[in-house]
This record gives C-alpha cells, structure tokens and sequence, in this order.
C-alpha cells in the first residue's frame, strides 16, 4: 500500500509544556487510523501539524509525498477537515454554510446539497447553522470537511459531547467514508469508538506515541486474562470452585457479588465446559482485555477521558 501520511520525528513545545515529543507515523492510503488518548495526551496539536494548520519545531511531515507546511496549495483541496470545535456564521442557513464551503472549492451548489443530504440534514437546510443540535452541528461541520471529495479525512474528536444514538450515526457516517477509499484519521478519547471503527491506533500519552498497531492485536498482546460471568444463584461460589479443580483450573479466581458469579481465568474453554454441565449458562457474558486495559498496562495508571 502507498503511504498517505508519514510523520518522523515531530516535536512542538508551548513554553515549557512539550505538546508532541518525538511521534512518528507511517498512514497507508485508505486506512482508518486513530490517535487516541486522554485529554492533554496531544492529540490535537500532533493533528494539527499533520494538516499543516501548525508548524512543527521538529520532525518531517509528508502527505503523499508533500510537505504541508508551510501551507501548500496543491494539498488543499485533497485533505478535509474537522476541527474539534467549529463556529459557524449565524446569519447563515445549514444549505448556505455548506455552499459557501463548498464556493472555497469551486464545488456547484448541487454538489453542496447532495452532501448535506448525505449527512442527513437536508430537511434542516433553512434552519440556522448555529441553531442545530450538537450532533447535527458535527455532521455538518464533517459535511463542509467532505464537500469537495478530499482524499484524506482529518477528524478531531468528531463525537465528543454527543448522546449514544448521535455518536453511533456519525459512526455510520465515517464507516461510509472509508469504505469509498478515503484515507480516515481520527482523534477520540472515547477507546470503544477507536476498537470499532479503526484499522490501526496510535496510543498517546503526554506526547508520546507508546505503542502503535491493530486494536485486536494490541489487545492480545496484553496476555490478559478472560472474565466469564453468569447470573448468581446458579452455582454457588464453593461448588464451582470444586468443579474447575476437578477439571484442572486451580488457579481460576471465582467470585458471587450476589449480581453475577464470575470468574477470571487465562484459560476459559473449561470453565465454559464446567458451566454448561451444570446449566449455569443463563446470563452469560465473556469478557477479554479492551485498549483500556492496554493503555493501563502502557501507562500504569487508570485511563480517563
């Protein structure tokens, strides 16, 4: 696969606070990428380098084989943009902020309103841009992001704020995106959003990339262990314990909450066999490690958005 992104060594310091210390990354072309990590990690200043917004004290910046910085005009109508935050005008409707973005591009206004009908905000075209809803707010600001095709698609924490149902339609949204071959980088605090929708991670932490692969793989490399769960009062704790002795698990921990009888274990295949022989299968849950549990096993310390 080509490259559609490389960083090498890039660094940004505010006073003495170092935003980015020494990340590098290497982008294919198509790839859902995410750069994740809790507030402050620097997530949105590396972006930002990478969109050539910001100029790095250090490092080499490359998009399909381009310096961004300083700005380059024969990249600007092949990237888009969503900022975390966005303001828009507030004497313009939706349908008139998406044609004026779409005016910077010399894209038509029907090319405007296809998109703004793809983002599902065609019946809010009169409503006032600074009028819409926090969800509908983000799906246009991705609209004038997307409106001229661009190749390459920055989002910033693009689902910050938004209710369950809203965060899971832009998902829809940004599944769609790349899956036409757009190149997708996205920066979320949110570590269940990256395992759903990204290809690869990036995981940050006070400016530093810590470790960089596929969400699965990542997670199992932690060699963590499994947590089998059950509704409590089929089983009890003591008979359940005798019950992996006997086949061999005795280093399973059980516990009975009174809610759930769970046990942890490296090894689950017996513990499910012990549990459907005794018809204790009601409730069932099977839970392996998450990027949370990478990032605590990175960092140790607790994630917090």
């Amino acid at each position: 696969m080509t490259a559609a992104i490389v960083a090498d060594g890039v660094r940004k310091r505010y006073g003495d606070i170092q935003a980015v210390d020494g990340v590098s990354l290497h982008i294919e072309a198509g790839e859902f990428y995410g750069i994740l990590g809790p507030n402050g990690a620097g997530k949105t200043t590396t972006l930002e380098i990478l969109e050539g917004v910001r100029e790095p004290d250090e490092g080499r910046i490359e998009l399909f084989g381009r310096s961004p910085w300083p700005r380059n005009p024969e990249l600007l109508t092949r990237i888009g943009v969503q900022f975390q935050a966005s303001s828009f005008l507030d004497k313009l409707t939706t349908r008139e902020t998406i044609r004026l973005f779409a005016s910077f591009y010399r894209v038509g206004a029907r090319q405007a309103d296809a998109m703004l009908e793809r983002v599902g905000l065609t019946e809010f075209g009169k409503v006032p841009a600074d009028k819409l809803s926090g969800g509908q707010a983000q799906r246009l600001s991705i609209a004038c992001g997307l409106v001229h095709a661009p190749e390459i698609v920055f989002l910033d924490e693009p689902t910050a704020g938004l209710d369950p149902q809203a965060r899971r339609n832009l998902w829809d949204l940004l599944r769609d995106i790349n899956q036409e071959g757009r190149t997708v980088v996205l920066t979320t605090h949110y570590l269940d959003e990256a395992e759903i929708l990204c290809d690869r991670v990036s995981v940050m932490e006070r400016g530093r990339v810590l470790r960089t692969g596929a969400p699965a793989a990542l997670v199992r490399e932690l060699d963590d262990v499994v947590r089998v769960s059950v509704e409590s009062g089929l089983l009890t704790a003591d008979v359940l314990r005798d019950e992996l002795r006997s086949a061999g698990q005795d280093d399973a921990v059980v516990e009975d909450d009174g809610v759930s009888l769970s046990v942890a274990t490296r090894t689950p295949g017996p513990v499910l066999s012990v549990l459907a022989e005794k018809g204790a299968l009601r409730g069932l849950e099977v839970r392996g490690g998450t990027l949370e549990d990478v990032f605590l096993q990175l960092t140790g310390r607790e994630y917090r958005a």
